[in-house]
């Protein structure tokens, strides 16, 4: 029988993993800075980043090249869900996706994080399988089939923590519940993963003062969160060493007659100093402008990542009440948070 076992696993290419694959790939960061580039950019419309991306945008995804270096670039794709049937919460689920390329615009990894929906709603592979059949056509199809057949099946009989893996002559597939799907190509690798994020963000040891003048509790290091019980507020940060990679941080907004009642200075005394000066005026100006309306963004500005999530109460015409989730840049390839 267990002959009969392995026939079978080779005739399919599945393989199953008693542990996820590592995240990330284990020496990929231990590097000294390799041409990094941190300026954000729009994906490039040709060739295999805009192929690959495409789907994703064309559903309403954002996507941006967030960080190159020598070896390689680093593409990050995020959607927000939004709970239509909850109008009162107005709750915000987001999804990501993430791409490594080689300098010859070669796919060479591809994580799908999984979602707090995907086992009912397969949300990792309605993402997966149009994107990678855009550059290795005929993979989506497996990718959904293993991916629906797995969630159906294992949910059915109560797992916690199952995985499974297969391969194809591009590259190899695991996946899980806690991981989503990563995916390694077999014919090319990149040593050195972009790590850069110089051209939008400060350290964390250097803005943590003006973080506690804004009344955040931090205690930097270690922790790497920070709270603001007066506000209900959080700063949170990725970081490379001391270097801050990507930001988030959740704070309100209150128009009375078109006057802003809560300024961004009650809780940022001297300003976002997390941003360096290149990028935090634009930065600021943008969040402002979501502050003020109340209104969501997803975009790049000053080469900067910026994600807000805005979550609103209207009033009138002049008033409103809201609050905004704000992300600052993306965090490194296949690193939680995501």
């Amino acid at each position: 029988m267990t002959i009969t076992m392995l026939g079978l696993l080779a005739l399919t290419g599945c393989t199953r993993w008693d542990e996820p694959p590592p995240l990330p790939p284990a020496g990929v960061y231990k590097h000294r800075a390799a041409a990094e580039n941190s300026r954000a950019e729009p994906v490039p419309p040709n060739g295999v980043a805009g192929a690959l991306t495409r789907p994703l945008r064309e559903a309403g995804w954002f996507c941006a090249q967030v960080r190159a270096n020598a070896d390689g670039r680093a593409l990050w794709c995020r959607v927000a869900h939004r709970d239509e049937e909850d109008d009162e919460e107005d709750t915000v689920s987001p999804q990501v996706a993430q791409f490594l390329l080689d300098r010859d615009d070669r796919l060479v990894w591809a994580w799908f994080p999984s979602t707090e929906a995907d086992h009912e709603e397969h949300e990792v592979a309605v993402a997966a399988a149009p994107t990678l059949t855009a550059v290795w056509p005929g993979s989506g199809d497996r990718v959904r089939e293993e991916i629906e057949h797995f969630d159906d099946n294992h949910r059915l009989r109560g797992d916690d923590t199952p995985r499974t893996g297969w391969h194809d002559a591009r590259a190899e597939y695991r996946y899980d519940w806690l991981n989503g799907l990563v995916v390694t190509a077999r014919n090319t690798s990149v040593r050195r993963w972009p790590f850069g994020s110089d051209h939008y963000a400060t350290s964390m040891s250097s803005a943590v003062d003006d973080l506690r003048a804004g009344g955040y509790d931090c205690f930097y290091p270690p922790q790497q969160h920070c709270n603001r019980t007066q506000s209900n507020g959080y700063f949170d940060v990725t970081l490379h060493g001391d270097r801050i990679v990507s930001a988030r941080f959740g704070i309100g907004s209150r128009i009375e007659s078109g006057r802003q009642l809560h300024l961004l200075s009650v809780e940022f005394p001297h300003g976002l100093t997390f941003l360096t000066e290149a990028v935090r005026r634009p930065v600021t100006a943008r969040i402002e402008q979501s502050r003020r309306t109340g209104t969501s963004f997803a975009g790049i500005v000053a080469g900067t990542v910026v994600i807000i999530d805005a979550r609103k109460s209207g009033l009138n015409a002049d008033d409103l009440v809201a609050y905004l989730d704000i992300q600052i840049g993306a965090p490194l390839a296949a690193t939680l948070p995501i």
